[in-house]
């Protein structure tokens, strides 16, 4: 019979994955507006007649604004809760897709995508912690995994988007491109309420009768229920044995003090938990992969490709790779673990970089003479860079930022991790138009690969290492 049982709890849970599903459709809409960025800049460049300095701040101010509602997100969900949360940054999504969809100039298109940043932010902190905290221990992997399945999805939408739209007129093309995006924001906000809330944060608040009935949705067996919900109740400081169904924490439940247990007087476990949340966060994004998301028509105008329509399907050709290798790695997370495939990812993306920076710097040294080897080699080696990302550095970063953190520190540890992601993808996005122009196109990536480099020893040290070797070590945490 125990073993019977542990087949039981070791399934995933139809309606906990039905529920993580339905919160990274927020991170779909986040994709879809990255990727819908990336062609309707050529658009949008000779529509309003921008520079490239303009471009760089178009294309980057949605993180730099992501920093707000990141930083806020994580009190937000404490305080609201998880699930009104998501429904929040849908509508600020919502409001900001608007106003680009309608945009009659520059400083109302930036002003659009400021707003879009603010629910970026809300929206990356959320999902994966809704995510993580909606499902079991031995799914938690593949479900918190899914909402950077969901950004791929976005982004290969926007590719295709860009490609179907690019044939209407120059100033309704590049606003239909954004208008879409309202109708999935709407969905959104009206759908979620129909979801159930978190149950450690229903724990958090001493609704325990609440959040049993939750855990018995979401769990596959009346013993997995307890199990989980005794879990959760001694993560919340609560008696483990109580059976009444609401309780008064003597410690605050809405998110105070917080700030001050991670940043100010961290513990020492705290302070490694943080350390490692940031640094992986931070090298997800200075390794480059929003150089290639964002700007890949431009890359691949420079390896050689001429027409519009060549560059914008060349560019669905990065969203369908990053679709495969994420939704691939999603199967493995939890039966590999974290460490091996992040291991795995690293290694590639660093030859993958190598060869990319080669091949278009032979492309660079040619002039005007079109080298169609070299062509063809950075191709094959930008797609390759996203597939050995999306293996692993992509979902490890954020199954293992949700995972870390205690109960009590999770949103608003989550919050900081993304609002250091968000940073380091504004810096990435916003110079490397000028790095380019500083230091060539092969340059850019040749340095991208020293980042890698650079991760790859300090991911050896305590930080982040120890943390990774093993899935049970990540687990663990309730």
């Amino acid at each position: 019979m125990g073993k019977v049982k542990g087949k039981e709890d070791e399934k995933i849970n139809t309606y906990s994955c039905a529920c993580a599903i339905v919160a990274s459709m927020i991170s779909i809409i986040f994709g879809y507006e990255t990727g819908v960025m990336s062609g309707a800049l050529i658009f949008i460049e000779e529509d309003l007649k921008i520079n490239d300095v303009q471009i760089q701040v178009l294309a980057g101010i949605i993180n730099f604004c992501a920093l707000v509602g990141a930083l806020s997100a994580g009190r937000t969900a404490d305080y609201i809760g998880r699930r009104y949360t998501i429904c929040l940054a849908s509508i600020i999504f919502l409001l900001g897709s608007l106003l680009m969809a309608f945009a009659p100039t520059y400083a109302v298109l930036l002003t659009g995508r400021c707003v879009a940043g603010i629910g970026v932010g809300f929206a990356l902190v959320i999902a994966p912690v809704y995510s993580a905290e909606i499902s079991a221990a031995s799914s938690r992997g593949i479900l918190a995994s899914l909402p950077e399945l969901g950004i791929s999805v976005g982004i290969l939408s926007g590719y295709i988007s860009n490609y179907f739209f690019a044939s209407l007129p120059l100033n309704i093309g590049w606003r239909v491109m954004f208008a879409i995006a309202t109708i999935p924001s709407l969905g959104l906000a009206i759908g979620i309420l129909g979801m159930p809330e978190s149950p450690r944060w229903l724990v958090m608040q001493g609704r325990l009768g609440d959040a049993k009935r939750v855990l018995l949705k979401v769990s596959n067996t009346k013993e997995q229920v307890e199990s989980r919900l005794q879990d959760i109740k001694l993560a919340a400081g609560i008696d483990p044995d109580c059976t009444d169904d609401f309780v008064r924490l003597k410690h605050n439940t809405r998110g105070q003090g917080v700030w001050k247990e991670l940043l100010l007087r961290p513990t020492p476990p705290v302070r490694w938990m943080l350390l490692a949340a940031i640094g992986i966060h931070f090298f997800e994004h200075a390794t480059g992969i929003e150089a290639v998301v964002l700007y890949s028509p431009r890359i691949f105008k420079k390896a050689g490709v001429t027409t519009k329509k060549k560059l914008l399907l060349a560019t669905i050709g990065v969203g369908v790779t990053k679709l495969i290798f994420i939704f691939s790695s999603t199967f493995f997370i939890d039966r590999s673990g974290r460490r091996k495939l992040l291991q795995i990812s690293v290694g590639g993306m660093i030859v993958a970089l190598l060869g990319l920076g080669f091949a278009l710097t032979i492309v660079h040294q040619s002039h005007d003479q079109k080298v169609v080897w070299a062509l063809w080699l950075s191709i094959a080696t930008c797609y390759l860079y996203v597939m050995f990302f999306s293996i692993g550095l992509a979902p490890v970063t954020w199954v293992y930022s949700s995972e870390i953190f205690p109960l009590k520190l999770r949103a608003q540890g989550a919050s900081i991790g993304v609002a250091v992601n968000r940073a380091t993808n504004a810096t990435v996005s916003m110079t490397f138009l000028s790095l380019v122009n500083a230091i060539t196109i092969g340059g850019a990536f040749f340095l991208f690969a020293e980042m890698e480099e650079v991760f790859t020893r300090s991911k050896k040290s305590r930080n982040v290492d120890t943390e990774l070797q093993s899935q049970n070590s990540v687990v663990r945490v309730p």
